[in-house]
């Protein structure tokens, strides 16, 4: 007879979504900043890699407040935006547009992880985890705070800059 699957299995198995894209996440970031060329952009990346290796050691709170070991679950989806990412690395290096490519190849990183946290947030709560949903709602803050930076950079400069016709 097969088992029945809870909300307790579903929250564990989108919680080891999120560690894994967080670790995924955490790699790629170094790269993205290597490849900016605003001095804003590659600073942003950087500073956004340190705030996702503060979020993998609060996932791994959760982790622990839920008595499973920390472990990931191969996210399909972050790897798609990852490696879309990376082409745009690879087809606009050294052009005007590049820095625009990278904040949108980041936004959508971000919005995946909003729309997990939000969830995570809802059914820690549903499930009594109120340790967790402090963790969890601490990420989705920075994760919130990321997107408005990357939306604030792409209008001050990345756009306007990606706009300028080669002659």
């Amino acid at each position: 007879m097969a088992t029945i699957k809870t909300l307790d299995d579903l929250f564990l198995d989108t919680l080891k979504d999120i560690y894994f894209a967080e670790k995924q996440i955490l790699k790629a970031l170094p790269k993205m900043a290597r490849a900016a060329q605003s001095e804003e952009g590659k600073a942003g990346f950087l500073q956004h890699r340190d705030e996702t290796q503060g979020q993998i050691e609060r996932l791994e709170q959760v982790f622990e407040i839920i008595g499973k070991s920390a472990r990931g679950k191969t996210c399909e989806a972050i790897q798609g935006i990852i490696s879309e990412g990376e082409e745009i690395m690879e087809e606009f290096k050294g052009s005007p547009a590049l820095d625009a490519g990278l904040i949108s190849s980041a936004q959508a990183v971000e919005h995946y992880e909003i729309a997990r946290y939000g969830t995570l947030i809802a059914w820690a709560d549903q499930l009594g985890h109120t340790d967790a949903v402090a963790l969890l709602q601490a990420n989705l803050e920075e994760e919130e705070a990321t997107d408005q930076k990357l939306t604030q950079l792409a209008k001050a400069q990345a756009n306007a800059k990606g706009k300028i016709k080669a002659v």
